[in-house]
């Protein structure tokens, strides 16, 4: 089986950080967990560290104040693409609001394209405690970054996803400018372009249970100027190369 890393971001989530890491581990021996921790006020770091101490399979990442989730996913993936050892990198939030137990799903996904995400907008997944007016909104923004974009994914913003190690290194990491749950959006229409391709599967998301939530309404709100923005720094690179939007095209390997 390939080896498999998941990169977690953290800030003050001293309270699941333990019981999330331990669940993962039973999944199979072959999996990996990157914790990248923001300088938690809470100590999560040192909670993380604890962990790692126990297991060769767990590493931890302290970063110097609060960078937010994107880049903090993408220290994690630079990292495990350094060091070589993991074929399939996976991304998933610390809270529980990703279900460890849809993770086989996802994984078994993996023939299907290069990257899989786990959707809250697919037949079959379900949100628990979510109010009216979050979920309203969660669909807006995904239905206009779907409509501005045409990346063939119906959540875009949802940080529970696989991908294949050829896919991240084609990713231009540098060239990403957006912060907090926007990265998502960036990171997915960067791909979409270069010709990799997406599957969805069904995810139960269930909204944080302990601690506070790390996502404001600000934040999103800033997703709608962020897509518009993605959309026209897209039409001038076109303009100015004159080159198609699709870099390649995806060849599939014998797996």
């Amino acid at each position: 089986m390939d080896q498999i890393g998941i990169v977690i971001p953290t800030y003050n989530e001293r309270e699941n950080i333990g019981a999330l890491v331990q669940d993962l581990l039973t999944i199979s021996r072959d999996l990996h967990v990157l914790v990248v921790d923001d300088n938690s006020p809470d100590g999560t770091g040192a909670v993380a560290d604890e962990i790692a101490a126990g297991s060769s399979r767990v590493r931890v990442i302290h970063r110097h104040g609060k960078g937010g989730r994107g880049s903090a996913c993408i220290e994690g993936f630079q990292r495990f693409l350094a060091e070589g050892e993991v074929d399939t990198i996976m991304e998933m939030d610390a809270d529980f609001s990703h279900a460890p137990s849809d993770v086989p799903a996802i994984l078994t996904a993996r023939d299907k394209a290069d990257v899989v995400i786990g959707s809250r907008y697919v037949t079959r997944s379900k949100i628990v405690g979510w109010s009216i007016k979050r979920r309203i909104f969660s669909r807006l923004a995904n239905f206009f970054a779907g409509a501005i974009l045409g990346v063939p994914i119906n959540d875009y913003t949802n940080g529970f996803r696989c991908y294949t190690r050829d896919c991240l290194q084609a990713l231009d990491m540098q060239a990403i400018r957006s912060t907090g749950y926007i990265v998502l959006t960036e990171i997915a229409y960067q791909i979409h372009r270069r010709g990799f391709t997406f599957h969805e599967v069904p995810t139960l998301f269930v909204n944080r249970q302990r601690g506070a939530s790390n996502v404001s309404f600000k934040e999103i709100r800033n997703a709608f100027s962020s897509v518009l923005r993605l959309k026209l720094e897209s039409m001038r690179h076109r303009e100015r190369s004159g080159a198609p939007q699709v870099a390649r095209a995806r060849q599939k390997k014998a797996r």
